[in-house]
């Protein structure tokens, strides 16, 4: 859950999102040495009056800056597409779940059981109990087991949509005829919130998403009791 005034990403709690922030911290440190280099490079430009004639024309020179960026970019590409086949990769799940955006609010269902769904509305302001976040709330909570590989189904009937959790590393989108999957695995229980991160309408910051994720024998008992 992100607090105000917060700068980084928010804690992971996936292995996929612990992995997304090692390479934020492994990409961010290039950037800031680079941008160090340059800015010593430039100050001391403006401030010495040495020029040396000889490295104007220095094959060496032009060797190091072109080899040297090319170095810095393989650096960044290869565990980049590491994390991105990590992200696409489904590996025997558990458990799936389909979600249906609409405008404005999410529809789930649990396809291995025989009739598990919901509608999951935003909590109006004045319906909030104390302790629940404002515009963050939902009516019907999504309940999935933790430390168990689950698939997430995802589509859409009206117009583009997206379902996204920050601290799980999760961001989909919701296309009208077309289905998404994704994969999720939590590895502590909590409540993890998310919202619509496509422009679909006026109420697009009303759509919420609540993830609670609990022990095995607790989600037993909770989907006996719906069906």
């Amino acid at each position: 859950m992100a607090y105000p005034f917060q700068m980084g990403l928010q804690d992971a709690t996936s292995p996929i999102m612990e992995e997304l922030l090692h390479f934020h911290d492994h990409t961010l440190m290039i950037v800031f040495l680079i941008s160090s280099l340059v800015l010593y490079i430039i100050s001391i430009m403006l401030t010495t009056k040495l020029t040396h004639t000889s490295t104007m024309d220095a094959q060496e020179v032009e060797t190091v800056w072109t080899v040297l960026p090319a170095v810095i970019l393989i650096l960044i590409a290869l565990p980049s597409l590491r994390i991105l086949y990590m992200m696409d990769e489904i590996n025997n799940p558990s458990l799936t779940v389909k979600t249906m955006g609409h405008q404005w609010y999410w529809s789930y269902e649990y396809t291995d059981y025989e009739d598990l769904n919901f509608d999951s509305y935003m909590t109006p302001t004045q319906e909030l109990k104390p302790g629940e976040l404002r515009l963050l709330e939902v009516d019907n909570r999504v309940v999935l087991p933790m430390e168990v590989t689950i698939r997430m189904l995802i589509s859409s009937e009206d117009v583009l949509h997206s379902w996204a959790v920050p601290s799980l590393g999760l961001k989909t989108d919701a296309i009208p005829g077309r289905l998404n999957q994704t994969t999720l695995m939590a590895m502590r229980p909590g409540l993890y919130y998310g919202q619509c991160s496509e422009i679909c309408g006026s109420n697009h910051s009303f759509m919420p998403i609540v993830l609670e994720l609990v022990p095995l024998s607790y989600f037993e008992k909770w989907s006996a009791s719906m069906l």
